[in-house]
């Protein structure tokens, strides 16, 4: 079992993901960035940390696991307890890296220090974006060029222009280009050049996201067909303030041959365990009223809407 793919595939939907005796992968959504000296542009995204000091089992993953790989939930405990040791056996001599997660080291004050990956975005609302680069734009600086007019031979003079004739050119220039000044000109022509920048920038947009979605020899699809049932209806068997009574209630039920499993932390901080669980409400009503005869009359249904 790859336990780093289950903790990868539950931060795109959770916001916290806790390994028992291991650590917390908590997620803060960071909004889009502008750097402005390499003018690269980045979408929003999920930040992902660890924080070794969350270590109490809220039943998330394990019950995924469980889920997924179709075992039981106590199976799926020591599966990750099994996981979870091997880690800590190889951070001892050697950087442990888990797969689109991150790496992890043992630091001189033997503390973890983790280095998450930056390669992956766990915000589902930024799919398909990634990091734009917009060049600089090119402010063009005109200079206005004298040259050094030499003397003429006299051969020269009498091909030249008469001075009057330059000058009567000169000033029916300016009196056509009326209040249009030299400055003005300027800024119709930076507009003009800002204009043509931005429609060659437009272009090549087009052609990178062209290329991103034509792929002349793509890869075989692969198809997973998971059913996943929801299980909306649970019977409560009891809510424990220490999760150590919570474990041992969960393996009292198992060892009766109930399917039973630790639905997580509530609101008031208890941890719920429950006898079973159900996807039909008459179904799990049948079977409380079987577990209040046989079992326990302090049994109570919990219905969780998704």
């Amino acid at each position: 079992m790859t336990l780093a793919t289950y903790i990868s595939d539950l931060l795109y939907r959770y916001e916290c993901v806790i390994v028992p005796n291991f650590g917390g992968f908590v997620t803060n959504e960071i909004s889009a960035k502008v750097n402005h000296f390499t003018h690269t542009f980045s979408p929003p995204f999920k930040q992902l940390t660890f924080n070794s000091h969350i270590q109490n089992n809220d039943g998330l993953l394990a019950n995924y696991v469980a889920t997924a790989e179709n075992i039981s939930y106590l199976e799926a405990m020591k599966a990750i307890e099994k996981e979870v040791n091997s880690w800590k056996l190889l951070l001892n001599s050697e950087i442990l890296e888990l797969e689109n997660i991150g790496s992890f080291k043992i630091n001189k004050e033997q503390k973890i220090i983790f280095q998450p990956v930056n390669s992956l975005n766990y915000l589902t609302s930024s799919f398909g974006l990634g990091t734009y680069v917009s060049p600089a734009i090119k402010r063009a600086v005109y200079k206005e060029k004298i040259k050094q007019l030499e003397p003429f031979s006299a051969e020269e003079t009498k091909r030249k222009t008469p001075a009057f004739i330059k000058y009567a050119a000169t000033a029916a220039i300016l009196f056509a280009l009326g209040t249009v000044s030299w400055n003005e000109y300027q800024k119709i022509e930076y507009k003009n050049l800002v204009a043509e920048t931005e429609q060659q920038q437009k272009k090549l947009v087009k052609t990178i996201q062209e290329a991103t979605f034509v792929i002349s020899n793509p890869l075989p699809a692969i198809t997973l067909n998971i059913n996943k049932e929801t299980y909306n209806y649970h019977i409560i068997a009891g809510a424990f303030r220490e999760p150590e009574n919570a474990e041992k209630k969960l393996q009292q039920l198992l060892e009766k041959g109930y399917n039973a499993k630790i639905l997580g932390v509530n609101k008031w901080n208890l941890t719920e365990v429950a006898f079973e669980s159900f996807t039909n409400e008459n179904e799990a009503i049948n079977k409380l009223h079987n577990i209040h005869k046989t079992e326990s009359e302090d049994a109570w249904l919990l219905v969780k809407e998704f």
